[in-house]
């Protein structure tokens, strides 16, 4: 079969290769997320604590399997701080820090940081992370010990 017309392929196949590098770059930008990677061997519970529009909330819980990973919020994250809290469910670790939210046993979101116990909440220290306003963020969760010089307490990594 032959091409029939006028002019040359190229600008076809160019308009082509541009529209499929557009849709590699649009596929790329769509995996800004929040990301909780497991490096140990234990399953890990996972709580995340945000300001939103209508205040503080904290979320909880993700169930991130050994040297697994885990999105807890999709899409470009719309704060600069994060804060994360996370539990060893088999050995009983936790990954914890300075800034007190409130948390559940089972599945919740909670709407304020105050009065966790009046409101029948539990109260736990989640360290802080700042993405520095980055659409996306992976904190990686290992059995290491945090360095003693503050820097990376626990793995930060940003993606």
């Amino acid at each position: 079969m032959s091409f029939q017309g006028t002019g040359s392929k190229a600008p076809a196949l160019l308009v082509f290769a541009l529209a499929a590098f557009a849709i590699f770059l649009s596929a790329q930008t769509a995996r800004a997320d929040f990301r909780v990677c497991n490096a140990t061997q234990s399953l890990v519970g996972v709580s995340i604590g945000y300001r939103a529009k209508s205040g503080w909330i904290t979320e909880g819980w993700w169930h991130v399997d050994p040297s697994a990973c885990k999105t807890i919020i999709e899409g470009p994250l719309s704060s600069r701080y994060y804060y994360l809290y996370a539990e060893d469910a088999e050995r009983g670790g936790r990954w914890s820090g300075g800034v007190n939210m409130c948390v559940a046993e089972k599945e919740f979101k909670v709407f304020g940081i105050n009065d966790c116990f009046a409101r029948g909440f539990q109260r736990s220290g989640f360290e802080e992370y700042d993405t520095g306003e980055q659409t996306s963020w992976m904190v990686q969760l290992t059995d290491e010990p945090a360095p003693s010089d503050g820097q990376n307490p626990t793995g930060t990594e940003n993606r």
